[in-house]
């Protein structure tokens, strides 16, 4: 999925060198909206009108820019809400204290009750100042998941921005590539240019729709081409045929038309959702009770030694 930019609408795929920004608000920018919107050091949030300061702006790590405002109040809160499980004389205790922690972090992420929520926040700062700053000294184990969780996204960023960059410079190559093959046609060729110039416009197109590569470098299959299935013809249904060996079952028309549904129990919304419908069950019934006139069982002769 292709970054883009929700102001300027600059893309990933046009501009590989973009830098999305993402603020305390949640909200992303480019790295160049950034740049012209804010220099004077301070502006507002195009999107909410929050006041904001460039300082606020940092890299973006997450394709949704949500998760990148989560994880930076999660790291805030986590820094002063760090208490452990051997600060409370039970796990229940410590359990309500961390849904107390989820509750905080959740209402900051959604702006729910923001100002009841930093009053809580602050009301636990000045009750717990010297327990904060003691714990602050041995990371916890949240604290560390999660600067685990930010090393492996930004690792896997750099390794996409690679793969991407060495598609680019292989694609450029083989660019140059074409470029002096067909100047050395024209200059030493015997044909016409003009038929020289066609003919290199059929390979360069025959290229591009014979590789095309994703991002891990792995080359497309085209569909059907395992199961040697044809490219253009298209799938036309043909009803299944059922060998019943005795008397057709009813069809679900004359089941409804017969009133044989009447007995069945009416389908809840959920049922229907799922594709169940009442004559299913009731058709199922039927074929149970006509099962005995398809079984037609073939008694062999018994050999000599089994009497």
């Amino acid at each position: 999925m292709e970054a883009v930019c929700p102001r300027c609408k600059t893309t990933s795929y046009r501009n590989p060198n973009m830098k999305l920004m993402v603020n305390v608000c949640g909200h992303n920018l480019c790295e160049s909206c950034v740049e012209l919107l804010f220099v004077k050091g301070s502006g507002s949030c195009p999107e909410c009108n929050v006041p904001l300061r460039r300082t606020n702006f940092r890299l973006q790590l997450f394709e949704d820019a949500i998760i990148d405002k989560e994880v930076d109040i999660r790291r805030r809160i986590l820094r002063d809400f760090n208490k452990q499980a051997e600060d409370f004389g039970s796990l229940k205790d410590y359990n309500d204290y961390l849904e107390m922690v989820e509750d905080v972090i959740y209402n900051l992420s959604n702006n729910i009750d923001i100002i009841e929520t930093n009053k809580t926040i602050q009301t636990y700062k000045e009750a717990n100042k010297e327990q904060i700053l003691k714990n602050r000294i041995k990371p916890t184990k949240e604290s560390l998941e999660l600067e685990d969780m930010l090393l492996e996204e930004r690792s896997l960023r750099a390794k996409v921005s690679k793969e991407q960059q060495i598609l680019e410079e292989a694609e450029k190559a083989a660019k140059i590539r074409n470029k002096e093959k067909l100047i050395d046609d024209l200059m030493f060729g015997d044909e016409d240019a003009e038929k020289i110039l066609e003919q290199h416009r059929e390979e360069v197109l025959k290229q591009e729709k014979k590789k095309i590569v994703f991002s891990t470098g792995q080359d497309t299959i085209r569909p059907g081409a395992l199961l040697n299935l044809p490219e253009d013809k298209p799938f036309i249904y043909e009803p299944l045929h059922q060998d019943f060996m005795g008397p057709s079952p009813p069809s679900t028309k004359l089941l409804i038309t017969e009133g044989f549904t009447k007995n069945i129990r009416t389908a809840n919304e959920t049922e229907r959702a799922g594709g169940y419908v009442e004559s299913i069950g009731c058709l199922r019934a039927v074929q149970e009770a006509m099962a005995g006139l398809y079984f037609q069982p073939v008694v062999e002769p018994l050999l000599p030694e089994e009497t």
